[in-house]
Parts: structure tokens; C-alpha cells; sequence
């Protein structure tokens, strides 16, 4: 009794001991080789605007309200947040993967063996009868030991999925709060290029009275009416293409949002935004710690990590564990005549894969190699995101100068044409010059309000690159 005791004990000991070894490496995330800073910041600081939430960095009601309803009606958020649920729901079942899988079983059966076959004489010389039934209702039990640690690497998986998903659903969170706040800046941005387009039509029509005027006292030609009249009619041209973009601009913020196509009401003017000053940008390292596309890639490689110990651990033998029980008679009457129908079975064994078509060693091979590309892939979406944030202080920088110099620009012009009409009716500047002066601040106009849109939206993709928007 006492060595019965002994050898049982052993067998725990040993299958415990056994169950605490896991196949494959823990996940370390490597040494991406982040600089110290983004190029074009300025000192590093653990600041960070991407850590604002988004109802603070966009400070316009409307604009507030256009992101809370996409953020609510999206399709594309609908549809992650359906994924998060689909992985949860994996994760939850991969948390219960080492308790042992119970059936239950009722059979019926009757069989009519041949008269002149060896069951149907021995039925008919033992029992007298010419058939014989079998009822059966039972449970059954399965259960695999954790040698190696591939349950547990299965819930890692899991886990790593689940969490995948997750920061899947704030990236799409942080595209949609870009791509509002983007759109709705190039709908302000086409309002005043409508204003502009409408004031120089005014314009326009002003100068070809005074030179119609000026044709009348014979002071010049017909020549001249006909193209101060083709200016005017370029800038009048210009006003249903801008009301035809508005409209598709507006469509596309609906889409968006989950609506039907329609307007968008807006009180705001683009002039009223201001690019934010000296943005900060926090340190690279946190940047891939946030940034939900980045992290998406890294429990991905987190996965394939896990994989790749499932894998291995499935070359090594594996401890199952089988039983059976219930009742069984041969006549309805005696099935469930307890104790006598009463049956088990139990069984324990262990099963070690010597060949299989080299099926075993290439999963192990693929699981290593599939983790190589997902670490590939996250060091490439770390080095992106550290060129998205680049360029995008880049262009906040250079738009700076440009739209200074737009401005300068715009102010010189607005000079020139005053000075060039009252030249022309004094005569000494001829309808030429007065034209090309309306057709230069024109376009001068149109590009100082593109730059205004572009600084904003230089300001957005910033805080969409360093991994804001989301919260």
C-alpha cells in the first residue's frame, strides 16, 4: 500500500514538474533602434499632443459634433468593434482550454444479423431471438496534461489576437477623427475659395462697365470689352465648379459618418483656425507605445511568438487523459436496472509523433518564419510611423513660410489692382495691366487659402502619426 502510495505521488510529482515547462521563448520586443528625437523637433520632451484627447485639440463645436456622430454611426468603427467581439470571444475560450472536454451519448440501436451467420445462431440457440438491442446512455471525458506549454501558448495567442483587434478598432477610431476633421477643413477651405470666387466676379463685372464706358467715349476697343468680359466670366466659372465640390465634400463627411448623403451646417469660417504653436511631440519610443497601428503589428508578432512554441510543443509527446461511464443493457426493460447496467472505462496514455510526412517539423519551420516577417513588418510600421511624424513637422514648417508669403503676396496685389484701375482711368495704364492684375490676385487668393488648409491639415496628420484621435 505504502509503495502503491509512493509510485502515485511520483506521478503527480512528475506530471506537475512536466506541465511547468513551456516550448518556445517569452516575447521581448527588440531593439527597434529609435532615435532619441523626431527629426525637424525640437528637445525632446514627454509631452506629447497625441495624448490630448481629440475634443480638446478640436475646439470648434461643429467640428466636435461631426466627430462624435462618425465616431458613433461609422460603418468602418461598427465593423471593428464586431472584430474586437469576434476575438474576445476566442480569448474567452482559449482561458478555458486546459479543462477536459465532456460528452454525453444516448444511443439506441437494433441489429438482425443473418439466420445462417454465426450471431444469428448463437442469438437464436443462446437467447431465442432472432435480433438483439443495445441501449446505451453515457458521458465521456477527454482531457490533455500541459506537458509543454501549448495550451498556455494557445491562450497567449489568444490574448495577443484579442489585443490586436483591439488597438485594429483605435487605429480606425484615429483614422475616422483625421479624416472629419481633414475633410471638414477642406469644406471651409472651398467656402472661401467660393467668397473669393464670388467677390472677383463682382470685381470683374465692375471693370467691364467702366471700359464699356471707356469704349463709349472712343478711348478704347471692342477688343478690350471682350476680354475684360472673359476674365470676369473665369472667375464666374469658377463658382459652380467650387459649389459642385462643396456638395461632394459634404457627401463624403456624411458617407463617413454613417448618413445619407446630404449638407453639412457649418457657422465657422477657416480663417477663424489657427494652427496650434510649437506642437509637442513626445519621444519616439512613446510614440510606438501608442500609436494604435503599431501596436496592432506588435501583437501580431506577439501571436506568431506563440505560435512558434504551439508548434514545438506539438512535436513532443502528449499526456491524454480518457475515461467512460453510464448504463448499458441489451432489453429496454433492464436499462436502467442500477448497479447491473452500470459501466466505466478509463484510460490514460501517451502519444508521440514519430512520422508524419515531415507535416510536424514544417509547421514548427513556418511558425518561425511566419514570426521573422511579423517582426519585419513592425520594425517597417515603427520606421514608417517615425516618417509620417517627420513629415508632417516638415510641412507644418514649410507651410509656415509659404502661407507668410502667400499673404505678402495677396496684400501686394490687392494694392497693385486698386492702383492699376485708377491708372487706367486716368490714363495712363491701359486695360491690359488692369486685367492681368485682377487674374494674378485671383489665383493668388485661391492659393492662400489652400496653404491655410494644408497648414491644418499638417496639424491634423501630426496628431494622427504620433497616435492621437482615439481616446
Amino acid at each position: 500500500m505504502r509503495k502503491s502510495n509512493i509510485t502515485i505521488y511520483s506521478t503527480l510529482a512528475l506530471i506537475a514538474l512536466l506541465a511547468a515547462c513551456r516550448m518556445g521563448k517569452d516575447y521581448q520586443r527588440s531593439d527597434l533602434s529609435l532615435p532619441a528625437q523626431f527629426a525637424n523637433s525640437t528637445a525632446p520632451s514627454d509631452s506629447s499632443v497625441a495624448d490630448m484627447e481629440w475634443k480638446k485639440f478640436f475646439s470648434d463645436p461643429t467640428l466636435q459634433s461631426l466627430i462624435d456622430h462618425a465616431l458613433q454611426n461609422s460603418f468602418d468603427v461598427q465593423l471593428a468593434v464586431k472584430r474586437v467581439d469576434e476575438a474576445r470571444a476566442y480569448a474567452n475560450q482559449a482561458k478555458v482550454n486546459w479543462a477536459p472536454t465532456i460528452q454525453a451519448q444516448i444511443n439506441v440501436s437494433s441489429t438482425f444479423p443473418s439466420e445462417n451467420s454465426l450471431n444469428g445462431l448463437s442469438l437464436k440457440t443462446f437467447l431465442g431471438k432472432s435480433h438483439i438491442e443495445d441501449y446505451t446512455l453515457a458521458a465521456g471525458l477527454t482531457w490533455e496534461i500541459d506537458i509543454w506549454g501549448k495550451l498556455r501558448r494557445q491562450r497567449e495567442a489568444a490574448g495577443a489576437i484579442l489585443l490586436q483587434s483591439y488597438e485594429a478598432s483605435r487605429a480606425v477610431q484615429t483614422a475616422v477623427v483625421a479624416s472629419i476633421a481633414s475633410s471638414y477643413f477642406n469644406l471651409l477651405m472651398l467656402d472661401a475659395q467660393l467668397a473669393i470666387a464670388r467677390r472677383n466676379a463682382g470685381l470683374g463685372d465692375s471693370i467691364v462697365q467702366i471700359i464699356k464706358l471707356q469704349k463709349t467715349a472712343g478711348e478704347v476697343s471692342e477688343l478690350a470689352v471682350q476680354q475684360a468680359t472673359a476674365q470676369q466670366q473665369t472667375a464666374a466659372i469658377l463658382v459652380p465648379q467650387i459649389e459642385q465640390q462643396i456638395a461632394i465634400q459634404e457627401n463624403t463627411i456624411r458617407i463617413l459618418s454613417g448618413d445619407q448623403p446630404g449638407p453639412i451646417t457649418r457657422t465657422t469660417q477657416l480663417s477663424n483656425y489657427k494652427v496650434w504653436e510649437n506642437l509637442p511631440t513626445g519621444i519616439p519610443a512613446a510614440m510606438v507605445s501608442r500609436r494604435p497601428d503599431v501596436r496592432t503589428t506588435e501583437m501580431a508578432l506577439v501571436a506568431a511568438n506563440a505560435r512558434v512554441g504551439i508548434a514545438e510543443a506539438s512535436m513532443y509527446p502528449a499526456l491524454s487523459i480518457t475515461a467512460n461511464g453510464g448504463i448499458n443493457a441489451y432489453q429496454f426493460s433492464k436499462w436502467f436496472n442500477i448497479p447491473a447496467s452500470l459501466f466505466a472505462t478509463g484510460l490514460a496514455g501517451i502519444t508521440q509523433p514519430i512520422f508524419a510526412r515531415k507535416a510536424l517539423k514544417t509547421q514548427f519551420e513556418v511558425a518561425r518564419i511566419q514570426r521573422d516577417q511579423a517582426a519585419i513588418t513592425f520594425r517597417q510600421s515603427a520606421t514608417a510611423a517615425l516618417g509620417e511624424v517627420s513629415n508632417a513637422l516638415i510641412q507644418l514648417d514649410k507651410l509656415k513660410t509659404q502661407y507668410q508669403l502667400t499673404t505678402d503676396k495677396v496684400n501686394t496685389l490687392r494694392g497693385a489692382i486698386g492702383n492699376a484701375e485708377l491708372l487706367f482711368k486716368s490714363g495712363l495704364a491701359n486695360y491690359l495691366e488692369v486685367i492681368t492684375a485682377q487674374g494674378n490676385l485671383l489665383q493668388a487668393e485661391l492659393n492662400q487659402v489652400t496653404v491655410e488648409r494644408d497648414q491644418l491639415n499638417a496639424m491634423v496628420e501630426l496628431y494622427r502619426s504620433l497616435g492621437g484621435g482615439w481616446k
